[in-house]
Formats: C-alpha cells, structure tokens, sequence
C-alpha cells in the first residue's frame, strides 16, 4: 500500500464512502481506485488528487497534505547513483534488496534520519 493509498482509505472509511461511489463521482472504476489503494497503480495525476480533495472537502494543510502523499507513492521507486559516492550506490542497493522485509517502525526511523540531512542535501 502507498501512502496515498492509505490515505484514500482511511478518508473514505472515515466518511463511510464506498470504492464505487468515490469512484463515479470522480469518474474513474472502481478497480482503479482499488489499485491506486493497494499501490498496484503509479502515483495519481495532479487532477486526479484536486478531485479527491473537493470531493471529501479538504483544504489547506489536508488538502496539501494528501498531495505530498500523492508525489510519495510511486510503488516502484528508481534510483539513480551515477556520479555518487560508492557508499551511496552501496546503500541504495541495500536499500533494495531490503525494503520489502522493513518494518513500519525501521521505515520511520530510516526517514528520521533523512529527515535530518541538511536542506540543500535534500
């Protein structure tokens, strides 16, 4: 699941939406919006995520919010270490190998750390 993903879910379940409802109110299937929940879809479009938004009525920092989750789920995330230093092409490879056996909490952590790299590192 992606963040999006999660969400999705978590605002229709909430406002006790069905796939199906959400799903011809922002015209797209229901199988979509399925996979777009269990991250068996790319991220969505921009336009996609501003009718999400105006359908469950989200402004400002929820609205904001649910698009930065939108440009963090791409499920098949690529990396490119050209020119980096072999640490960095080390890591990146670790990283995928492994990410399919870390826990939510090690994930957490993992960001906290990249979440304290200077500004212009990012």
């Amino acid at each position: 699941m992606t963040p999006f993903g999660a969400r999705l879910r978590e605002l229709r379940t909430q406002r006790g939406v069905t796939l199906k409802d959400l799903a011809a109110a922002v015209q797209v299937s229901a199988a979509y919006l399925s996979a777009l929940e269990h991250g068996r879809r790319g991220r969505p479009s921009a336009g996609l995520v501003h009718q999400m938004n105006e359908y469950f009525g989200l402004i400002w920092d929820d609205a904001e919010e649910l698009n930065r989750l939108a440009r963090q789920s791409h499920p098949r995330a690529v990396l490119d270490t050209s020119g980096l230093a072999p640490e960095v092409t080390d890591l990146a490879n670790r990283l995928a190998r492994e990410v399919r056996s870390l826990t939510p909490e090690a994930a957490l952590a993992i960001g906290a750390v990249l979440d304290r790299l200077p500004k212009g590192r990012r």
